[in-house]
């Protein structure tokens, strides 16, 4: 068999492989690192990969731990860990919770306005899930929301954080496109080409985040006009009414300025998102120290957690560098070329179907994953299309916040399974995410159709 064919046919194998094995419950970093050496030795026999390119990983692993773009990524995840072990996130629900009390619909509004509010602060979903199903799931149950309601608002305005500033998945996005567009365009001929970085996803993905706010809002509206018995209102008693404004103020205005602190250093050009991402810890000390919250045992279990959750999103970003360089050097890069250009309706239909690729890999995959594994395959092909850079992050960042929604492996499912009471059963939570699934297809549709919504806003900005 020819060699070329024979390799590309390897790397094939190995992808699926690779989604086989995880299907079968081993973990992902071992997977993706395990399954791709098995299949080098095999190319190696076959004379179709060389084993000395292994010898890359050591330069590819050191540039990893000295990229200061990355240490933003512990930084931030620690400022939304401080936020929630310190009850602030906690505080902010149940007071916005009374604010809206008195609509229909009024519980499922506020836990879209903090869960926007806590991705703009914390973006660590697990967190946001957790703390709005442990506060607002019983309060909504108590208030005879529908079940598949509650259970579908809370999950959804969770994974805001997946696409609003300060997003990890947005950094480590943007750290990869900076590198694959500066090295397309070289190979273009284009020597001098504009830099893309963390800053532009960030601005990028604001316009996005917030209609995707705005289609949550629009659905619970919806329903509280047209079926206003699945979200009655929950009316505030005067005494309490009167003490309200000023918890609002107390409790909304110190998140609000450390986001203003945060995200606006990045827009402004004041500082990189690794500095804000260290002004953010501090602020979210500061305020847990205002707020007589901040212990040795929170302080403890922050940077436990955060030591945690950042050593599993590294391991598979080092799993996941095995796997793109066996898979490329074999012919994978080859193949997927020819798969995308080959295609009727040029470069959108190919962006179409890296992200239907993407959407339907969010059944069984996490979102670090895809990206750690889709990315470094098919960015290359895209941006030597011309795909925007900026609108590419931005569209797979929306189109990711799917996989924490569908099930089987949706992950906002399992985190509010964990903590919802018995009443509420597996499937009623399913049924409950597939309308806000809907949604995040429709935003998808919307930006695919309109581009600058992702791409006005950093163009305004930097350039």
């Amino acid at each position: 068999m020819d060699p070329v064919l024979l390799g590309e046919l390897l790397s094939g194998l190995m992808f699926f492989g690779i989604i086989g094995f995880l299907l079968l419950g081993f973990p992902v970093a071992f997977t993706l690192a395990g399954v791709s050496l098995m299949f080098g030795l095999v190319g190696m026999w076959l004379g179709v990969f060389d084993p000395s390119n292994f010898g890359s990983l050591a330069n590819r692993y050191l540039g990893y731990m000295t990229n200061e773009v990355l240490v933003a990524v512990p930084l931030f995840i620690f400022m939304g860990v401080v936020l929630e072990r310190s009850k602030i996130a906690e505080q902010l629900l149940l007071t916005m919770s009374r604010l809206f009390g008195n609509l229909r619909g009024g519980l499922g509004i506020s836990v879209i306005v903090v869960g926007a509010l806590l991705a703009a602060s914390t973006g660590v979903v697990g967190a946001t899930v957790v703390t709005m199903g442990l506060i607002s799931l019983p309060a909504m149950l108590r208030a005879n929301y529908d079940p598949k309601l509650a259970s579908g608002v809370i999950c959804a305005s969770g994974t805001l954080g997946q696409i609003v500033p300060p997003s990890t998945v947005l950094i480590f996005m943007g750290d990869m496109l900076s590198g694959i567009n500066a090295q397309v365009q070289m190979e273009k001929g284009n020597f001098a080409p504009a830099p893309v970085s963390v800053g532009d996803l960030f601005a990028g993905a604001l316009l996005p985040g917030l209609l995707l706010v705005g289609l949550y809002l629009a659905w619970m509206i919806f329903k509280a006009v047209f079926q206003p018995a699945s979200c009655p209102a929950t009316p505030v008693e005067d005494g309490d009414r009167k003490k309200l404004l000023g918890e609002v103020v107390t409790t909304l205005i110190p998140p609000l300025l450390l986001i203003v602190a945060v995200l606006g250093s990045i827009l402004g050009g004041i500082a990189t998102p690794t500095e804000a991402s260290s002004v953010g810890a501090v602020g979210a000390l500061v305020l847990a120290a205002l707020r007589w919250r901040l212990s040795f045992k929170v302080l403890q279990e922050s940077v436990t957690a955060t030591a945690s959750i950042t050593c599993m999103v590294f391991i598979i970003l080092f799993g996941a560098a095995v796997f793109s360089i066996v898979f490329r050097l074999m012919g994978g890069d080859n193949l997927v070329h020819e798969f995308l250009t080959g295609l009727p309706g040029g470069t959108l239909m190919a962006v179409a179907v890296v992200m239907l690729i993407m959407f339907v890999l969010g059944f069984i995959l996490d979102t670090f994953e895809i990206i750690f594994i889709v990315i470094p395959i098919t960015a290359p092909i895209l941006l030597a299309l011309d795909v925007d850079p900026v609108w590419l992050g931005v569209l797979v960042g929306v189109n990711l916040q799917t996989s924490f929604l569908t099930p089987p492996f949706g992950f906002s499912l399992f985190y509010l399974r964990g903590v919802a009471p018995g009443s509420v059963s597996t499937t009623t939570i399913y049924r409950g995410a597939i309308p806000f699934v809907a949604l995040q297809v429709v935003a998808i549709a919307i930006m695919f159709l309109v581009p600058a919504i992702a791409t006005w806003l950093p163009d305004a900005i930097y350039r």
